[in-house]
């Protein structure tokens, strides 16, 4: 008796505990950077050994089993059923409801929600010689046509096939160097050190590209997720991306940041290729934004060549086709809907600019190659 009693109050304890906690982030960010060093590794190193025991992406599974089991218990049987059995049907299903929202509530609280508190990573980690001051044009140019001359160089590199882009069966195994890439860049910053799970592909990896995702971490399973569509220039920074979300580097800037550092300065010419692709968009906006969009300016310096402008996409053509071709809904009110849920999440953990944020990884590499450009 006493143990139903117990059991009947744990999803208020577990929702009460996550408002605590939410509390707590929100207000305190020494308790966050306590949180993330100390526990939030062990955590995920813990879970993260569960779930690469399976070979498909745990937390993507998760989530579609939650949908499936929210449309079979709204609408599956229910015309059969009489007004008794409906009445207990429902109450049964709102403390099903009730239980499962009390664990997801706890779990992204756990495993995100308390990560966009901590310290930035310049607080963290000395980045470059001079945090935290403003940079001129000049500077950002001089980042800018760096960038823009190593992608136009590598670019000549890397064998194509027959369609001219970058031929993904000659690039070995991209999962494996990106776990050791990230291994190597924890030897200079410790909290990316330690045991990482392999990188699992979307089973339904059309579907997110629909909603123009590349990645994602499952803080219900505490795996690293990646589109398997795509064009492989932007596997390497991407799964370096979500890989550094499972050492608890959340914010979306500083994960695309890490993903660039993690392919830099690989041997493998494809990573470092992925590197400069993956911001080259961010600085070459920037840059013209800062001159006042003067395309005469613009055009003195170092043009991004064709065939990067040509690799510098998210699918190939021939995918987008058969994303189309499969796709049970439109693609364009997708994206729409996706936009709008990404864009939410960040607002509500305190990204006052959203998916703008993204682009904040300018500022990073100004800091960091501050004392090596200039």
């Amino acid at each position: 008796m006493l143990f139903k009693k117990a059991v009947k109050y744990i999803p208020a304890s577990l929702f009460l505990s996550a408002v605590v906690l939410n509390a707590v982030a929100w207000s305190s960010t020494s308790f966050c950077d306590f949180y993330v060093t100390h526990i939030f590794p062990a955590a995920a190193e813990t879970y993260g050994r569960f779930s690469a025991l399976f070979p498909f992406s745990l937390g993507e599974w998760m989530l579609a089993a939650a949908f499936l089991m929210i449309a079979l218990l709204a609408g599956g049987g229910l015309a059969c059923l009489g007004a008794r059995r409906l009445f207990l049907w429902y109450r049964r299903y709102l403390k099903l409801c009730g239980t499962i929202a009390s664990v997801v509530c706890l779990v992204m609280t756990l495993n995100c929600f308390i990560l966009y508190h901590c310290s930035p990573i310049t607080d963290v980690y000395e980045i470059g010689e001079q945090e935290g001051r403003a940079y001129s044009l000049e500077e950002l140019a001089l980042l800018r046509d760096y960038v823009v001359e190593q992608a136009n160089e590598l670019a000549q590199q890397l064998p194509r096939d027959e369609e001219g882009y970058i031929d993904e069966a000659a690039a070995g195994d991209i999962l494996a160097r990106a776990k050791a890439e990230m291994s190597r860049l924890g030897e200079t910053y410790p909290r990316l050190s330690g045991y990482y799970p392999e990188p699992k592909p979307f089973f339904s990896s059309h579907f997110f590209s629909q909603q123009y995702i590349m990645g994602y971490y499952f803080p219900f399973s505490m795996e690293a997720n990646y589109n398997d569509t795509m064009y492989v220039v932007n596997k390497p920074t991407t799964l370096c991306h979500e890989l550094s979300h499972l050492k608890g580097f959340i914010y979306e800037d500083e994960a695309n940041f890490i993903g660039f550092l993690a392919c830099v300065d690989s041997a493998d010419p494809l990573f470092r290729y992925s590197a400069y692709l993956s911001v080259i968009s961010y600085l070459d906006y920037d840059f013209y934004e800062a001159t006042g969009w003067d395309a005469e300016a613009y055009r003195t310096h170092p043009s991004i060549s064709e065939l990067v402008r040509r690799d510098d996409i998210f699918l190939t053509p021939e995918a987008w086709e058969q994303v189309e071709e499969t796709a049970l809904l439109d693609t364009e009110l997708v994206r729409e809907v996706s936009g709008e849920i990404i864009e939410t999440n960040l607002t509500l953990n305190g990204v006052t600019d959203g998916a703008a944020s993204y682009g904040r990884v300018v500022g990073l590499l100004l800091t960091y190659y501050d004392g090596k450009l200039w």
